[in-house]
């Protein structure tokens, strides 16, 4: 259920823009006073519309690097099992992100590393390490058409 009105969604799409916007520039652009701007973004962060801030960072700047997507089954027969795929998953660092799947493949995993040697490295050595894994498929990305983390206003 929303609890969102439209003054809310308009905060959170400013801040998805930039997490740095002061309560006096939001309260200009939305045409309010900074205290009711101010309350309601800690409402926000205290009901977990807002979990955290971060700066997204340009990995291209930072390092060469490639993207694969992984997508494979597991070999589970108790909850239990899944489990210990999640923790394991948690623990690796060039894992970015970590989907359950329904359909014909069970996850889906989002792989960076420096280079094609150093992704079949980390193949052999840390996802085949990664208990009650299946067959794998790889993609690699070849092109970054788009890149968003907003979560986009779906209630109009």
């Amino acid at each position: 259920m929303d609890k969102l009105d439209v003054v809310d969604h308009q905060i959170l799409d400013l801040l998805q823009q930039d997490a740095k916007l002061n309560i006096k520039t939001i309260a200009e652009r939305l045409n309010l006073t900074k205290t009711p701007i101010y309350e309601r973004i800690k409402r926000l962060e205290k009901e977990g519309f807002i979990s955290k801030y971060v700066a997204i960072v340009d990995r291209q700047k930072i390092v060469s690097s490639i993207i694969v997507f992984l997508t494979g089954s597991l070999k589970v027969n108790k909850f239990e099992q899944t489990q210990e795929f999640y923790d394991a998953v948690m623990e690796v660092p060039e894992i970015l992100e970590c989907y359950l799947l329904g359909g014909d493949r069970d996850f889906l995993l989002k792989v960076i590393a420096q280079d094609l040697d150093s992704y079949h490295q980390f193949y052999s050595e840390k996802i085949a390490s990664i208990p009650h894994v299946g067959e794998i498929r790889s993609s690699f990305v070849l092109k970054e058409v788009k890149n968003s983390t907003a979560i986009p206003n779906m209630t109009l």
